[in-house]
């Protein structure tokens, strides 16, 4: 190996290192300061899984405000802005507007 692989090693290694401890970080601020909140996620801009397995990934809300999908919010402010700290359960489904005649 010379330098130069050496050198380009090296940096590779450190922005390992540095992605791995930012994403340990922004876990462990997720699990102190946030909390998940269904209802709240945009189209495309959830955290995780739906919680009526859907989907298993982040960022895969087919629409905006499932109750089924979920985002960290901060503490407290869940319900002020319209979502839930429990997920709707699995085959439970919102009752249909009615509709008048």
């Amino acid at each position: 190996m010379n330098k130069r692989h050496a050198l380009v090693a090296a940096a590779l290694a450190g922005l390992c290192a540095s992605s791995a401890a930012s994403a340990a970080d922004h876990a462990a601020g997720a699990a102190g300061d946030k909390e998940k909140c269904y209802g709240v996620a945009k189209a495309g801009q959830n955290d995780c899984a739906s919680s009526d397995g859907a989907h298993s990934c982040a960022g895969q809300a087919a629409s905006d405000k499932l109750p089924t999908e979920w985002a960290y919010v901060a503490k407290g402010t869940c319900e002020q802005a319209g979502g839930a700290l429990k997920p709707v359960k699995a085959g439970k489904k919102a009752a249909p507007a009615k509709q008048l005649s």
